[in-house]
């Protein structure tokens, strides 16, 4: 499968790869592998045809700064995000854009209880409430007086309301990963961290605000289930579906089903080599029950040491197909975000390094893998 591209000319580091457990020498791998590109590059490639359209950028004050997270649409066309930091308390935003490209700030995080840090996208229920999580905040005595994250509610008429705050105990800590939402209103999510090993958490919050573990990961201590899990997607008989960064036989992440009895499955262990290495995004489904999802390295292709990065595919039988090893040029490299696939089988994701090689040795690429 070959990828088609836009290329992103506008450098932006992504709070995933900031986060990444990573090395000083695996990053000199990096910049020394992006010098040579720089070097031996040619032309830019060709334009593909399609149209760019800003519709807002970010100036770092109240409007917010640092959008890494996906947005979602509702019906009449509106885009719903939010951005990390900025915002009068530097702690984050919650937005809006419509369709003229105006932006407006539907709730400021204080970075005390209300929550601080919002890493994730959000849900939207059908009465036009916002869901989401904030990395820190909430309560805090937890967390060395930053607080361990929340999940909270966003109202029709910008009220925020604070669903559930992480003590850092059995309950979880740090949820960097959204939520789901299911027919009766209740949310389930992951921690990062938190629960007996520190390795993480499954979760569910009601509608009355009470949490429930639903899972516990051993990865941290060890155990094969993984460890740092991240975002859900759930299926019509119960089931939710995610992967860990890490973990597994060979500590280079999983893929795992968690059924309604709160049993987890791991369905694939990756091997560190050309079928990826930390998959640092959750999974998306097809109708038939595959999943796809992205590794940030790993592939086929040898290069920066550990490979650029994946596509893959897992089908119902836990058999993995790679569908794209990324190569590091123009193609891109290290894809940390998810998928998206439309009705004709097409995905489309982003990579965070790579393509054009005159925007310091590339900034980053939209791509397309079509079936």
């Amino acid at each position: 499968m070959k990828p088609e591209l836009i290329t992103i000319t506008g450098k932006h580091p992504s709070t995933v790869v900031q986060r990444a457990k990573e090395t000083c020498e695996q990053w000199s791998r990096w910049a020394m592998a992006f010098a040579i590109l720089l070097g031996l590059a040619g032309v830019p490639p060709s334009a593909q045809g399609q149209t760019f359209t800003v519709l807002h950028s970010f100036k770092g004050g109240t409007d917010g700064a640092d959008p890494v997270a996906s947005v979602i649409l509702d019906k009449a066309g509106n885009l719903y995000g939010t951005t990390e930091s900025g915002g009068p308390f530097s702690s984050g935003t919650v937005f809006k854009v419509d369709k003229t490209g105006k932006e407006s700030v539907l709730y400021s995080f204080s970075g005390g209880a209300d929550g601080a840090i919002p890493l994730a996208g959000l849900v939207r229920d059908s009465a036009g409430n916002l869901y989401g999580t904030t990395e820190h905040g909430g309560d805090l005595t937890c967390g060395s007086g930053v607080g361990c994250g929340t999940v909270f509610k966003l109202d029709k008429t910008d009220k925020e309301t604070v669903l559930y705050s992480f003590i850092n105990g059995a309950d979880g800590s740090e949820p960097v990963a959204g939520v789901i939402l299911d027919k009766a209103g209740n949310l389930y999510g992951t921690t990062q961290y938190g629960g007996p090993f520190s390795s993480g958490t499954v979760f569910k919050v009601d509608t009355t605000g009470k949490e429930t573990v639903l899972y516990t990961f051993t990865g941290g201590r060890g155990g094969k289930d993984g460890y740092f899990p991240e975002g859900l997607i759930g299926d019509a008989a119960g089931n939710l579906y995610g992967i860990t960064q890490f973990g597994g036989n060979f500590s280079f992440g999983t893929v795992f089903k968690l059924d309604g009895t709160g049993k987890e499955t791991v369905l694939y262990r990756f091997t560190g080599g050309a079928d990826g290495v930390y998959p640092a995004a959750g999974v998306i489904a097809d109708a038939a029950g595959n999943l796809y999802g992205t590794t940030q390295y790993g592939g086929s292709v040898n290069c920066f040491g550990d490979g650029c990065g994946t596509v893959f595919k897992l089908d119902k039988t836990g058999k993995e197909t790679v569908l794209y090893s990324f190569t590091g040029g123009t193609d891109g490299a290290s894809p940390v975000a998810g998928l998206v696939r439309d009705s004709a089988g097409n995905l489309y994701g982003t990579a965070t390094f790579g393509g054009d090689p005159l925007c310091s040795g590339g900034c980053g690429v939209v791509f397309k893998i079509a079936p």
